[in-house]
């Protein structure tokens, strides 16, 4: 098994919570990481139909059987069972007894605040960060293989097409997750819908005009996009606007957890094509947003990032807050730096002045250090700029 960053924040966590709720996407590691750390509890999965109908008929003498703790495995399949699990929980040791698994936020988050406020670590478990699992192989891809493949867990741990691999997830996450969630008629509809999310990344979400594409209404496009969100497949990037001036655009720009489901939405069949793609810079925009927000959640942190864009079109394609000041990051998927890739930066940061100690510039080549000013990344390194 390859390690999880995470793994170094859990003993931190045991002590003092009752509950750790692991949730993420469906395939990107919940179960190897639960039942490989919590080794000595028993493993009880929901999608199991005899264990959830027993668990639903009688949840009393079920998690009596359990009373010393378990892992409960996608959890969000029986929701209602965290409710009888509240008074286990309070009536019991502090220190962890139950670990729950989940690959839904919609429902699950909230079933959560409301039966074990207070008494579970919520832990989100992304696809591989670039650096998890290269570093332990000791590989070094080139950008477009990295970005094409992308980084969920089956595909390096079994060698896979990542072509067939992610049609297959599409398929099978519109099956069991959106059907369960949305009465949709024509499944293509989704289909094409998030197609056409895949070639708006990267961009400002125009909802009207991504509805107005798939022939949906806006509003069942909001709603499309937020069952995509809870289920961890795309997220948003809100602007940054804290006493920095009045700013044009409030609308958030959209980017997916994992660079090579992009790819495959975009119908790219090899990294060959994706170096000459003209979403080339989107994907690769994902792959580094995706990255800072892995590695956010790997030390068990809440991400704190956006994008700033003034009324002219001026724009930073990320902002990192951490609290003290702001790291402005531009993203850029060539390989060789060019001087004017400095200009936005160098005027961000005159006009933020006090708000800003340093700068950064990821790009796609191979070397790190610093340049007038700016500390200019690897795109292998992407993970780091939430260290910086």
């Amino acid at each position: 098994m390859i390690p999880r960053s995470v793994e170094k924040v859990l003993p931190s966590l045991v002590p003092g919570y009752p509950v750790i709720t692991i949730t993420g996407p469906r395939q990107s590691g919940k179960t190897t990481l639960a039942r490989t750390f919590f080794t000595s509890k028993p493993y009880v999965s929901f999608e199991n139909p005899d264990t959830r109908e027993e668990a639903r008929s009688d949840p009393r003498s079920f998690l009596e059987r359990y009373k010393d703790g378990a892992v409960f495995d996608e959890v969000q399949r029986l929701p209602e069972i965290l409710s009888y699990l509240q008074q286990i929980v309070d009536e019991g040791p502090k220190s962890c007894r139950f670990v729950l698994t989940g690959s839904q936020q919609f429902g699950l988050k909230s079933k959560i605040t409301q039966s074990l406020a207070g008494r579970s670590a919520l832990i989100h478990l992304l696809p591989f960060s670039y650096d998890e699992l290269y570093s332990f192989r000791n590989e070094n891809p080139d950008l477009e293989s990295a970005l094409f493949a992308g980084l969920y867990p089956p595909i390096h741990d079994r060698g896979l097409d990542p072509q067939k691999w992610y049609a297959d997830y599409i398929e099978t996450y519109v099956e069991r997750d959106v059907r369960s969630l949305l009465n949709i008629q024509d499944l293509s509809v989704f289909q094409l819908f998030l197609k056409m999310c895949a070639a708006r990344c990267g961009q400002l979400i125009n909802l009207s005009g991504l509805g107005s594409d798939c022939g949906i209404s806006h509003n069942t496009a909001k709603e499309w996009i937020s069952i995509l969100g809870a289920s961890y497949i795309l997220f948003r990037v809100a602007p940054y606007f804290n006493n920095l001036g009045k700013r044009l655009v409030k609308t958030p720009k959209l980017y997916f957890y994992d660079s090579g489901l992009v790819t495959y939405l975009l119908g790219i069949k090899s990294p060959d094509q994706l170096s000459v793609h003209p979403h080339r810079g989107a994907v690769f925009e994902t792959f580094v947003a995706s990255e800072i927000i892995k590695s956010a959640y790997n030390s068990a942190e809440t991400p704190s990032l956006y994008f700033w864009r003034d009324r002219s079109g001026n724009e930073i394609d990320f902002l990192i807050d951490r609290g003290s000041d702001l790291l402005p990051i531009e993203a850029k998927s060539g390989k060789t730096v060019a001087s004017d890739w400095f200009d936005v930066l160098k005027s961000w940061r005159a006009f933020a002045q006090k708000h800003v100690k340093h700068s950064a510039l990821i790009y796609g080549g191979d070397e790190t250090y610093s340049r007038e000013g700016i500390n200019i990344t690897s795109w292998r390194k992407a993970e780091q700029l939430h260290k910086a």
